[in-house]
């Protein structure tokens, strides 16, 4: 289904963030924002510039296959900004219910199998689906939680805005990076009632996330290189990698420590530590 507003919205947001000499124009005088002016997207794309300027405004008629495709090299998207952009243009494949929350038990197996490494399963709404032993350090005993506790974007929004891990310009870019990639699956899933209600719940709840939301980044999460001080083992320095289970739209989160690191050491002692325990 098209919807105008978002459409508009993306638009005007990647279009303020396209230097004109990055698509080879002059920067020129009397420019009052640093993005490119409507005229000249329109120029870039091939079409008129009244028919672009009803787009940004929400009207006009609905965008074929084409002009979305002549927008896209005009704005420079990215592949998932793309996809957003199509989706948003109501012309993204037949919606599914929603994200796929049967883990595979080959996944379950192999988080299973890495009993030094910290792992576990996201969905694309960011709902915990499983973890190994290692993992419940990080993300505790999520099994025990109810349902709707379970959402690690939604713990993190909850976190007051005064918390000194706010400063940390790794959280911010866990952060963004996050919210971008929550974008991505809302257009996936556009009929899904989970997303859309934990959207609008962070919306009225967080300014902080209604402000990254707000920028309408679309990014499909990749690995990122995070520091955490644990309350109980220090600090921890860690490559969390982000592995896609293609058949299920589902996120397999990895912690991998550098060989010989003080924290592959401090994972190896819990991991000791938790196989003398009983289950």
């Amino acid at each position: 289904m098209l919807n105008r507003a978002d459409l508009a919205a993306f638009l005007r947001s990647r279009r303020d963030r396209v230097r004109p000499t990055d698509v080879g124009l002059s920067e020129g005088e009397r420019r009052r924002t640093p993005g490119l002016r409507r005229q000249e997207v329109a120029q870039l794309a091939g079409m008129s510039v009244d028919y672009y300027i009803r787009l940004e405004q929400g009207r006009g008629p609905r965008p074929s296959r084409q002009i979305l495709a002549a927008l896209t090299r005009a704005l420079m998207l990215t592949t998932d900004e793309r996809e957003y952009l199509f989706r948003v243009a109501g012309e993204n494949p037949e919606p599914t219910g929603g994200p796929n929350r049967e883990v595979p038990t080959a996944i379950r197996s192999l988080i299973d199998s890495m009993p030094e490494t910290p792992a576990y399963v996201l969905d694309a709404k960011y709902d915990i689906l499983a973890a190994n032993r290692l993992a419940t350090f990080f993300v505790g005993d999520y099994a025990a939680r109810p349902a709707d506790e379970r959402n690690v974007i939604r713990w993190m929004f909850r976190q007051p805005e005064d918390d000194g891990s706010w400063a940390d310009p790794d959280m911010l870019r866990f952060a963004r990076t996050s919210v971008a990639d929550l974008r991505a699956a809302y257009a996936r899933y556009p009929a899904d009632p989970g997303i859309a209600e934990l959207v609008t719940e962070l919306l009225g709840t967080s300014p902080r996330f209604a402000e990254m939301w707000a920028e309408h980044d679309v990014e499909v999460r990749r690995g990122v290189r995070k520091r955490v001080e644990h309350p109980r083992i220090g600090p921890l320095e860690f490559e969390c990698q982000v592995l896609h289970i293609q058949d299920s739209d589902q996120r397999l989160i990895v912690y991998c420590a550098d060989p010989g690191s003080p924290t592959q050491a401090a994972f190896r002692r819990l991991a000791r530590e938790m196989a003398d325990q009983p289950r």
